[in-house]
């Protein structure tokens, strides 16, 4: 039995893993609030939708449940794949936003409010929202305020508005500062044509006064504000209002980027599109993976191929906002188990926070995967970014036991942009090398050359 490093910070509960299993341990004090809360006929058809994560009652006798110590043990569903906010694209914020909001909506009226407002309790199947910590309901006392509302403002408002207003992505800073974008950062940043808007007023300039006031007067001034009682339908309006303004943000300029448009506009013709879309086809048939995952994604086309051909669950990996946005839209569109993130995977994500075990690294999250694709992948990494090509293979083929692998040579019209304006010192980046390579870490199953240029993919086999 595992304890969840991420779930230490409420003393209400645990989370455990245990044989592919998920469970929560309740604190006896906690018990009474969990049980009513799951009693609230909201809360329960949010459950039913799968808009908030179910809670399934554990046998006293189960061997594999964790000790309630006095209080009550439950086990949770468990998700494919667990991500973070500063993964995700502007779209899937956005949608995590608007999914706590809604959530909030929802069970007001009903006497229930949500404790705390971090997009870390939000996670994904395929691009629909879930919301996972069933410790976060708690009873809602007339005149309450809002007292999350810093943290909603800094984890999914600010970072969206860096994106909508700047076209700044969110990611790295999101990532170098696990809490979100600080309110008086944002502020200082605005230019004064925002700094008139209403909505940035209340929500960011007047917050950002109030955190950075350092007499005693100004902070009593901020207790007193904070105290003063909220009526519901004020509590309501907040929320409408934040509602209706998330919902009209938009990313500014994620159409631009270099390969947004790359799945139509590429150096290959229709058969070899075609090609392609069978070797895709055929793998996923064959090994019908639980959970694929396919490196430099772009806008998820092979992934679908791969989706409906047998896999039963993706994600999908890149860094470019534009190409990601189009992989949401088709994951959106067409009710796809496909989660397309944000990922430089020549700087995945690391271990970090607390401990540097409280937001795990990308690999000990991927240990789930059992399927891989990586096309017109390899160039990139090996002569874009200077990663060996030996550890490149060797990095492909640990992080799944089986996958396709595009290897794209140097005669192709990629390549030769790639190495347009620098000296080519790649002499080992050959198709031979690859092969040899491939074959030290498994087996080859199949070798298609697909381009006329001598593009070839590689299925392999390690098990």
């Amino acid at each position: 039995m595992q304890a969840e490093p991420a779930s230490f910070r409420d003393p209400s509960g645990r989370i455990y893993h245990q044989q592919g299993r998920i469970f929560r341990s309740i604190a006896p004090e906690a018990c009474d609030e969990f049980d009513r809360a799951q009693a609230n006929p909201a809360l329960r058809k949010l459950v039913e939708q799968g808009d908030v994560v179910r809670s399934m009652p554990v046998a006293q006798n189960d061997d594999v449940a964790p000790v309630a110590n006095g209080g009550k043990i439950v086990e949770h569903e468990k998700l494919p794949f667990i991500s973070y906010p500063y993964e995700w694209s502007f779209s899937l914020l956005k949608r995590a936003a608007l999914h706590h909001l809604d959530l909030q909506l929802a069970l007001l009226p009903s006497g229930v409010a949500l404790s705390d407002a971090t997009a870390y309790n939000v996670q994904f199947m395929g691009v629909r929202p879930i919301f996972i910590d069933a410790l976060s309901f708690q009873p809602y006392k007339e005149g309450d305020y809002w007292t999350a509302h810093r943290q909603f403002c800094e984890q999914f408002l600010n970072p969206l508005l860096m994106t909508s207003i700047f076209g700044l992505p969110h990611n790295e800073w999101f990532r170098g500062a696990l809490e979100g974008v600080p309110t008086p950062q944002l502020a200082r940043m605005l230019p004064l044509s925002q700094q008139l808007s209403f909505r940035i007023l209340t929500h960011i300039l007047m917050p950002a006064w109030f955190q950075q006031s350092d007499s005693g007067a100004d902070m009593e001034q901020s207790k007193k504000a904070l105290q003063r009682p909220l009526s519901k339908n004020g509590y309501l309006g907040l929320l409408t209002q934040l509602h209706r303004w998330i919902s009209g943000l938009q990313p500014r300029g994620a159409n631009k980027t270099t390969w947004a448009d790359y799945a139509e506009n590429n150096s290959y013709d229709g058969e070899e599109h075609d090609a392609k879309t069978r070797a895709i086809a055929a793998y996923a048939n064959a090994c019908k993976p639980a959970l694929l995952c396919d490196f430099g994604c772009n806008t998820g086309h092979y992934t679908e191929i791969a989706l409906t051909n047998g896999a039963e669950n993706a994600i999908g990996f890149d860094l470019d906002h534009g190409a990601l946005e189009g992989a949401y839209a088709r994951a959106s569109g067409k009710e796809l188990s496909f989660l397309p993130l944000y990922q430089d995977a020549a700087n995945p994500s690391p271990n970090q926070g607390w401990g540097e075990e409280e937001r795990a690294g990308l690999n000990a999250r991927c240990e789930p995967v059992d399927g891989l694709i990586a096309l017109a992948f390899i160039h990139h990494m090996s002569i874009g970014r200077n990663i060996p090509l030996d550890q490149l293979v060797e990095w492909l083929c640990a992080s799944a036991p089986s996958g396709v692998i595009e290897f794209v040579p140097k005669e192709d019209p990629m390549v030769r942009k790639l190495l347009a304006l620098r000296k080519d010192i790649f002499s080992d980046y050959t198709l031979e090398a690859f092969r040899t390579l491939l074959e030290r870490h498994a087996r080859i199953v199949k070798a298609e050359q697909v381009t006329q240029s001598g593009r070839v993919l590689f299925t392999y086999d390690r098990r």
